[in-house]
């Protein structure tokens, strides 16, 4: 999400919109004054500072290199940056920015977390039981997306959920785990999930719980007069789609 995907200003499908027209595909390129290196096994095949950001609409930021830059991996000229190649992010085993590492692709700086405390009221239930039901939350408000709401650990029915093996990644909050509810002797998948340990822009959310829409019943209060994407985002990595898919605001059923 943020300047070209989700409902990002560049993206196909743009939350709000602009007083004149900008061309279809438009693709937006700046610097990153950042060094960025690129490893396979322990050789390192990138080592830049002259590096260039490119957000084309509905995909996540790329890197582009000078060609110079590049050394031993399939590269191809970025059409955006006379001079510049890219190179796929599955060509290398590790990327990182400064001596931090970096996952699934570059962190989009137009994508804004904001995690508030908030009183409004987050009920799910799986019929005859209620998972939670609290107005003692924490409101995520992401660039570009509706909120989602997550409850403190302590207001939810623990006794109903177990964990689940999936997990999925995103780089703005981090590792989320799942659970699965089990009510009556039934299991129910993945009806909630969690960050454990978020990175620190989303520390608020730390073991708080939030649910899915399509597979509890319940009432999120959110505004819902914004539409969500038409289209999943990209920006995440290799479960992308299934955050994506899954991380969607609830409203009154």
């Amino acid at each position: 999400m943020s300047l070209t995907t989700g409902r990002g200003p560049l993206a196909p499908d743009p939350a709000g919109h602009f007083d004149r027209q900008v061309p279809a595909g438009a693709v937006y390129v700046e610097p990153w004054l950042r060094r960025v290196r690129a490893l396979v096994g322990g050789r390192t095949a990138i080592d830049s500072e002259r590096v260039l950001l490119v957000h084309r609409p509905g995909r996540p930021p790329e890197y582009a290199f000078p060609e110079q830059d590049v050394r031993g991996l399939p590269m191809e000229p970025e059409p955006a940056a006379q001079g510049y190649v890219r190179v796929a992010w599955d060509a290398a085993t590790a990327w990182y920015e400064e001596s931090e590492r970096v996952y699934g692709h570059p962190k989009n700086p137009y994508h804004r977390i904001d995690c508030i405390r908030a009183r409004r009221r987050l009920r799910a239930e799986i019929p005859p039981q209620v998972l939670v039901d609290t107005t003692d939350v924490v409101a995520v408000f992401e660039t570009s997306r509706l909120p989602q709401l997550y409850a403190p650990r302590s207001t939810v029915r623990l006794e109903f959920l177990v964990p689940s093996p999936t997990s999925s990644y995103c780089p703005y909050k981090g590792t989320a785990s799942y659970w699965t509810a089990v009510v009556d002797g039934r299991l129910f998948p993945d009806v909630a999930w969690s960050y454990d340990d978020p990175h620190p822009e989303s520390a608020p959310i730390a073991g708080c719980f939030a649910f899915y829409a399509d597979r509890v019943s319940g009432v999120q209060d959110v505004p819902d007069w914004f539409r969500p994407p038409l289209v999943a985002s990209q920006d995440t990595n290799h479960d992308a789609n299934h955050e994506a898919n899954q991380e969607v605001t609830g409203q009154e059923r």
